[in-house]
């Protein structure tokens, strides 16, 4: 077992890097905007889409994505965890959840915007890709899916997250990544309250809409 002075600096840099603010520094550099003023509120991939161009959300996308796996991928080279989830879960394993909840939390509540971030959906599938990488697929397949049926991107945000638990199941995986498929969607679900809300009215924009 690794000390835990250690642990807790691996855990730290893991929320550190998933802090990193893509779409606030974005809308900062290209429009000398706060990202954080206009659409949804939100500094993810789907807001700079609709405020500042399809560019913008797609490098928000992917760099959002890298540095969820990018936390998890460190730990697990520094603490010499093998690629993918272990049944049984060794304790580098838990180190590895552990990381990959405080990329998650990183991304929603960052330090450097006094905690007001985006809704984690990208660094979650970010995360799941270093995780268990047929979980991130099969994840946002769902997503996929439910976005060509509906245009509505929350809404697959929202039931991939729901569905991540039922797929670390399926795939067989031990219970602490269960666990984390749980409290991550209630993570993700909770920061789409104000979708929720607008779904039930329906008022929540459909993709391509203006």
């Amino acid at each position: 077992m690794a000390p835990p002075l250690l642990i807790g600096i691996a855990l730290l840099l893991s929320y550190l890097l998933g802090s990193l603010p893509t779409g606030y520094l974005l809308g900062r550099w290209l429009r000398g905007i706060d990202i954080r003023d206009h659409g949804s509120g939100s500094t993810g991939a789907t807001n700079v889409l609709r405020v500042i161009g399809k560019g913008p959300g797609l490098i928000t996308f992917v760099v959002d994505v890298a540095k969820g796996t990018a936390a998890v991928l460190l730990v697990a080279l520094g603490f010499g965890q093998p690629w993918g989830a272990t049944i049984p879960p060794s304790w580098q394993a838990w180190i590895l959840l552990g990381a990959a909840l405080m990329a998650i939390l990183g991304h929603s509540k960052p330090v450097w915007l006094r905690f007001r971030g985006g809704k984690s959906v990208a660094t979650g599938l970010g995360v799941l890709l270093a995780l268990h990488w047929p979980t991130a697929l099969a994840t946002f397949g769902v997503f996929l899916v439910v976005l060509a049926l509906t245009r509505i991107v929350s809404l697959g945000s929202i039931l991939a997250a729901i569905s991540l638990p039922l797929w670390f199941w399926l795939f067989d995986q031990a219970w602490p990544y269960i666990g984390f498929g749980i409290v991550a969607a209630v993570m993700i679900v909770w920061r789409h309250q104000s979708n929720i809300q607008r779904l039930m009215a329906g008022t929540e924009p459909r993709l391509g809409s203006t």
